[in-house]
């Protein structure tokens, strides 16, 4: 991955929503190797909210849609009211996504790192104040 890639990434803080525990590590560990800061990972839509409550202002967000028997959505919709960009990640296409998150990016699962990034590193930064 080349380095303006890598820099993109340097100490932005990416809350990561994933219930499955070793792909959750999987996706922190690829990430932090690029300078992110990961907030969680939360396993459920009660830990990732916890977070974004308590937590610093995070820059960016990748939530799984399918935590357990809940679904990630009330988290976005946190995270589109503060302008806080996300990317859904789901085994299921982009149809399980609701309407009003339809134009948020994806990555299907098995998430391919270097497509993951890709579109980290486009993402705009959020607004710190919200």
């Amino acid at each position: 991955m080349g380095s303006a890639v890598s820099q993109s990434l340097a100490g932005r803080l990416i809350l990561l929503v994933e219930d499955e525990y070793v792909v959750a590590i999987d996706l922190a560990q690829s990430l932090e190797q690029l300078g992110a800061v990961i907030v969680g990972p939360a396993g459920s839509v009660e830990d990732a909210l916890a977070l974004i409550m308590a937590g610093p202002p995070i820059d960016a967000a990748l939530l799984d849609v399918n935590l357990g028997s809940e679904r990630v959505y009330p988290v976005a919709d946190v995270l589109q009211a503060r302008g806080v960009p996300y990317v859904f990640t789901t085994s299921y296409g982009n149809w399980i996504i609701p309407t009003p998150h339809s134009s948020a990016p994806w990555c299907e699962k098995p998430v391919n790192i270097a497509h993951l990034v890709r579109i980290l590193s486009s993402l705009p930064t959020a607004a710190k104040g919200a």
